[in-house]
């Protein structure tokens, strides 16, 4: 059996199927985990399937990815460019946090349609409001862990889930809000009552913790667990990431940021807008700092002399028009900025000074959001099939995972 959507046929198994995305999972973390032994069933996974490397949607943000993934294509196709835009029409800075921003359907709704008893849990509330739309009413299950108590039958396909796994609701800024998620789509499967699974972690402990650290170690233990769970209940399973994650400071430890606004405002004067699409209301994690920021103008003809001096910073590494942002990082061109500008390795891109809250940050800052947290993991627990060895073999992308798991 079959399904088409978005331009891509997927087939159905019929076997459950388990998409993970670990929010901020860049590929040393699980290298570090597997490694130190930590880890030994997505070990064994990847000695029956297949391990690799996927490019992810540019702005490596979580909004961003996870739409991709549940769609299958680019931001340029499902519009989704960020957590926050600067609407064109109104000039209002807007969270992007309803499925009414999105203009495509997702794989999630297309599986139901042909059958398939759908879950996707996620530990963040929003991802729930941007992607579940359309599968309780098909028959499926859609919750999150920050808000599992809030659950009921009409609106989130499933009372009293916090029954699932017997365990209360876990705090938003910690490791238990992923595993509750793993755990949760693992009884699940376990019960019989989902085989079309996506389960979306959040990525506090990437952002607290380097790939060695004792406590993402323990953390990485209690996922392996939950993936051994989904296996053992049938699962073809899949594994990717939306962004990984890396270190913003000096040798001091201090956050390395450029305020592109206040530098531009200095400048150029204050006829700009600097706007960044990594806000959202979780800003413990980065304290709204990653490595890409869009720049509105209401001079144009400036765009060429600002985007030169951007482009001479230390620390810019990518400095794109709108039209170059279109074809070159597919994002929708009405959702982006005049100039679309990207971070280093080691830096992030900000406003002002006065816009960030730099104490909520504790330990330095680990971000995302450019080209150096756009390569993932990809991992499957069965081999690939000579096609899709061949996309493997190519540009495969993170929002290719369900066309991997459905088609091995």
């Amino acid at each position: 059996m079959t399904f088409e959507i978005n331009n891509r046929t997927y087939s159905l198994p019929p076997n459950p199927i388990a998409v993970i995305c670990l929010d901020g999972c860049a590929d040393e973390y699980l290298s570090t985990a597997m490694v130190l032994g930590k880890m030994p069933r997505l070990t064994e996974m990847i000695r029956h399937g297949w391990r690799g490397f996927a490019r992810g949607a540019l702005p490596s943000f979580t909004n961003v990815n996870n739409t991709s993934i549940v769609t299958g294509v680019s931001p340029r196709i499902h519009g989704i460019c960020g957590n926050f835009f600067l609407n064109p029409e109104t000039g209002e800075e807007v969270m992007m946090n309803g499925p009414e921003f999105r203009r495509c359907s997702t794989i999630l709704t297309a599986a139901a349609d042909a059958g398939r008893k759908v879950a996707f849990i996620t530990a963040k509330e929003k991802l729930r409001t941007v992607l579940g739309d359309g599968v309780v009413e098909r028959g499926g299950m859609v919750f999150s862990s920050e808000k599992i108590n809030e659950a009921r039958k009409e609106t989130h396909g499933i009372d009293d889930a916090v029954a699932i796994i017997g365990k209360p609701q876990p705090e938003i800024y910690s490791g238990d809000a992923s595993i509750y998620v793993l755990e949760a789509g693992a009884a699940l499967a376990e019960q019989g009552v989902a085989d079309f699974l996506f389960l979306s972690t959040t990525d506090f402990m990437q952002h607290k913790f380097a790939p060695d650290a004792p406590e993402i170690l323990d953390f990485h233990e209690k996922i392996d667990a939950a993936i051994g769970r989904l296996l053992d209940a049938g699962c073809t399973v899949a594994l990717t990431a939306d962004h990984g994650m890396n270190a913003k400071n000096d040798a001091q430890g201090n956050p390395k940021v450029i305020f592109v606004e206040s530098l531009l405002h200095e400048k150029f004067g204050e006829n700009l807008r600097v706007i960044c699409p990594i806000t959202d209301p979780y800003v413990v994690h980065h304290g709204a700092l990653g490595s890409l920021v869009m720049v509105h103008l209401d001079d144009v003809t400036q765009r060429e002399q600002i985007a030169t001096y951007l482009s001479g910073l230390d620390g810019i590494t990518e400095v794109h028009t709108r039209e170059q942002a279109v074809e070159r990082l597919e994002l929708a061109a009405d959702r982006i900025g005049d100039l679309v500008v990207l971070s280093g390795r080691d830096v992030v891109a900000g406003k002002s000074p006065e816009h960030h809250d730099l104490s909520v940050l504790h330990g330095g800052l680990r971000s995302h959001g450019g080209r150096y947290e756009e390569m993932v993991p990809l991992i499957v627990s069965k081999p690939l099939t000579p096609a899709l060895r061949r996309l493997a073999e190519g540009d495969p992308r993170n929002f290719d995972v369900f066309y991997f798991a459905c088609n091995l």
